[in-house]
């Protein structure tokens, strides 16, 4: 499999000194706490240090970091993100070994560690811990991810990102990645635990007591690292609103909020069934397509044939067959550019929806790269319908290097709308899906491995056809003399079975067994409601201060917005709060970083220090793509006594003036003939970005030449060289070059066949297009049709018995459109409704009951 490089392509006879990953996994209940050892080992005969930029959920709270150098543990401490880049480097200038973790200011879901003087034939081991809720799904699942592969992230022109540079990320193909992963988890819960699923190979479930509240599960070995490690857990019982108080850290200040006990609310919201009955039939339906060029890879390693644009087409087709009549919606689609159907949202009918689609079926993976934040705002200056809610659906693989300038924008239009995320394939950004929902009051969901898509997105069209929860309150009912402050942000959605929630800082003196009270008002549908949760105050057993992390990470992501939002003014209060928060409780965040040195006996590590980028997977099979660095602030120009190298990273982001770093180009053996090299263009696994080394200075091709090089309508054939070429350029310059490959598509699925030749009003006509999806000529679909029945009656009979006769498995595609075609025939008045599905039924060899059909 060919995979798109990004970084140093270490593949090239490099030692990797990262020899080993083991993943330990503990959940309790709803809460993951994650346990990473990453073991070094230098081989060479020179000092190393070793940079491995690698992604964590983008939720996460990162709370410990140490190192062990032989019998020797050095704890790291957080610090202001420069101090420590400074401490760091002045203990590599000495010749001490140092250990950095840094998040990255763009995503919080990728971080750079930094192992430095790692001495000939030493070996360092680094523990890094954090802490991680665990995503409620559709069905009721938990889901863990593990992210294993980093994707390139496409940085557009003139956005945040290029106010300083960044570090490389080093990817390979999954086949080559030089180290292994071992991954352990033990589930335990006050409600019996019934499956464990995952993507990958699992070793069987053990459990650990008779009442299985308490679970083992590994990791199969010989994992490929071609996929994020997802793990779904189930229980035996729907999830309960719940509460745990923990107690505060007993040598911080009581006060703080690591010295105070902090509890966390887990709410649950259960609707009137009166009002879930009747789903909305109004709003305005605005779908965001990614249609850059990644979107043409296959959706998974198993299915070649099918693609991510491709099936993201097919869903379309699913959303607009299960719209309401008299909504509104629109469609865009966006790359380096931005497209849409109509200029406005337009009335759901049956012209316009045939236009759409019509539109739809021509949509490829074209268009560049992936800049999301224009069409958002393009999207946010059209005004709101009056009454129609707007309702936004974001598909995109998540390649996206501004993530918190996308996220942002979301949230300063968040009164304005509902925006449900979709991550599509292995690497999407979990910090970009899931803060686009959160940040617009809607649901994510990820599409991984062989998950299909459209299940997924009709979950989330029902949750946005519930009724627009309004004027949500909290207020809290405890014992006189204790208090609370809300940490988390206020409640902005609320959607039935999906969990909400909250975080307090206690402060006050209580009895062990006095009980507090919290209730959730707010409006449905116009008709007041709310949910109460009674607790007891008595603190858990010891949870070693999770609750309290998870608080300040909630705590410290809301500051860190803030700060964006109040960006330009001079008093730094909001980032000094952040930086206080988080060396307070040993929380990361954008502001500050982890260090450890080890100073050991006081003896220098002599000689020239070597750089190695430790890869991570990369994911790219079928389409070009070059990415910049990934932004961790200032730059680091490092010219130490013992090292021979000046490393200062490419700048993130708009490359005309800030080169720091050549490009390498290496030839690829697909480019023999000029024929091959038109079809299959520059291959992925050869270009990358990579670090001069030590004898390499700078001396590269002006923009100009590079241009020279690439124009033209044919592609460039390379002949082969044992050296490299240094090319210096903007990522733009090679956006042309990606070429989607995308397969050609089987032939189409009768099921889709079916729902096609839908009418937007919901009902079905008689006609050859029909029959045929049904696996029938046309006469023999017309002739046993009941004499006074309409043709379009019978055709919708038809098409609902076929769905439930042979389309069960995939009920929660079409339930919603059938529903619209069971409206449609009640507005009929139609007779002989029992006749006709007696006929139906021994035409296409069913036993579908009328009163399973709706009728």
């Amino acid at each position: 499999m060919m995979v798109n490089c990004c970084g140093l392509l270490t593949a090239y006879k490099e030692q990797v000194p990262l020899k080993s990953v083991v993943v330990e996994l503990e959940v309790r209940d709803h809460v993951a706490t994650v346990v990473s050892t990453l073991n070094y080992e230098n081989k060479e005969d020179k000092p190393l240090e070793a940079v491995f930029v690698f992604p964590l959920p983008g939720d996460a709270a990162v709370c410990h970091f140490s190192a062990t150098i032989g019998k020797t543990q050095i704890v790291a401490e957080v610090k202001e993100k420069q101090k420590a880049r400074d401490e760091y480097d002045d203990a590599l200038s000495s010749g001490q070994r140092a250990f950095l973790l840094e998040e990255s200011e763009q995503s919080p879901d990728i971080f750079s560690l930094s192992v430095g003087s790692l001495p000939p034939g030493e070996s360092a081991s680094i523990r890094l811990e954090y802490v991680t809720e665990l995503a409620v799904q559709a069905d009721d699942g938990l889901r863990f991810c593990l992210p294993a592969v980093l994707n390139p992230r496409y940085q557009p022109q003139g956005s945040g990102g290029n106010e300083g540079p960044g570090v490389q990320v080093s990817s390979v193909p999954a086949s080559l990645v030089p180290y292994s992963l071992s991954f352990s988890a033990r589930v335990s819960s006050p409600r019996p635990v019934s499956k464990v699923e995952s993507n990958c190979p699992l070793d069987p479930l053990q459990y650990l007591n008779t009442e299985q509240t308490q679970a083992t599960v590994k990791l199969a070995a010989g994992h490929k690292f071609d996929r994020d490690v997802e793990l779904l857990i189930y229980y035996k019982d729907a999830h309960q609103p719940s509460a745990v108080v923990e107690v505060g850290q007993t040598s911080a200040k009581p006060g703080t909020l690591m010295g105070d006990p902090v509890m966390m609310l887990s709410l649950y919201p259960e609707f009137p069934q009166a009002v879930m009955s009747s789903l909305t039939s109004c709003g305005e339906f605005v779908f965001l397509l990614d249609r850059s060029g990644s979107m043409g890879c296959p959706t998974n390693n198993s299915k070649q044939q099918e693609t991510r644009i491709g099936s993201a087409r097919d869903t379309l087709l699913l959303l607009l067959k299960s719209l309401p009549m008299g909504c509104y919606f629109n469609i865009y689609s966006f790359g380096s550019s931005y497209e849409h159907i109509f200029p406005n949202s337009v009335e759901y009918n049956q012209k316009t929806m045939v236009k759409a689609l019509k539109k739809v079926k021509e949509m490829k993976a074209d268009l560049g790269g992936t800049e999301l934040l224009k069409p958002l705002k393009h999207i946010y200056s059209q005004p709101c319908i009056q009454s129609q809610p707007r309702q936004l659906f974001v598909f995109t693989d998540g390649e996206v290097g501004n993530t918190k300038e996308v996220i942002d924008l979301v949230k300063s239009n968040s009164s304005s709308h509902r925006c449900f995320s979709f991550g599509i394939g292995e690497g999407a950004s979990s910090a970009l899906i899931n803060g686009l929902a959160k940040e617009g009051g809607g649901h994510a969901q990820f599409i991984t491995g062989t998950d299909r898509m459209q299940p997924k997105v009709m979950q989330s069209l029902r949750f946005a056809l519930q009724p627009s929860v309004a004027d949500i309150s909290v207020t809290w009912d405890l014992p006189k003399g204790v208090s609370v402050t809300v940490l988390s942000p206020p409640i902005t959605a609320v959607f039935q079975g999906q969990r909400s929630l909250i975080y307090g800082q206690l402060t006050g003196q209580s009895s062990e067994a006095a009980e507090g009270c919290v209730t959730v008002k707010y409006s449905l549908a116009g008709h007041p409601s709310q949910n109460q949760l009674h607790f007891s105050l008595k603190p858990a057993e010891d949870n070693g201060l999770t609750v309290h992390r998870l608080a300040a990470r909630t705590l410290i992501r809301s500051l860190e917005m803030e700060e964006r939002e109040r960006r330009g003014e001079q008093d730094g209060g909001v980032k000094k709060k952040v930086v206080e928060l988080s060396v307070q409780s040993g929380v990361s965040s954008a502001f500050t970083a982890f260090i450890a040195v080890n100073k050991g006996n006081g003896e220098a590590i002599q000689g020239p220090l070597v750089r190695r980028n430790v890869p991570t997977p990369g994911m790219r099979d079928c389409t070009y793509s070059l990415c910049a660095p990934v932004m961790f602030g200032a730059p680091r120009l490092r010219t130490r006594k013992s090292c021979t190298t000046v490393d200062a990273p490419m700048i993130y982001g708009d490359l005309r003036s800030s080169i720091r770093a050549p490009m390498t180009y290496d030839v690829p053996n697909c480019m023999q003939t000029e024929e091959r090299g038109r079809r299959c263009g520059p291959s992925p696994s050869t270009l990358s970005l990579a670090h001069n080394s030590s004898k390499s200075k700078a001396g590269f091709f002006s923009n100009l030449k590079m241009k020279k090089l690439l124009r033209g309508k044919k592609e460039q054939v390379y002949k082969s060289s044992p050296k490299t070429q240094s090319l210096s350029t903007k990522y733009e310059d090679y956006r042309s070059m990606r070429v989607s490959t995308e397969p050609q598509q089987p032939p189409r699925d009768p099921f889709l066949q079916l729902i096609s030749v839908q009418k937007a009003s919901g009902c079905w006509v008689l006609d050859p297009a029909l029959a045929a999806a049904m696996g029938k000529t046309s006469e023999e679909v017309e002739s046993p049709k009941p004499a006074s029945v309409n043709q379009e009656v019978w055709a919708t009979i038809l098409a609902l018995i076929w769905l439930h006769g042979f389309k069960m498995d995939a009920r929660e595609e079409w339930e919603l459109l059938a529903m619209k075609a069971v409206s449609w025939l009640r507005a009929q008045n139609a007779a002989c409704v029992a006749e006709c599905v007696e006929a139906g039924n021994a035409l296409l060899g069913c036993k579908v009951q009328k009163d399973a059909l709706g009728l």
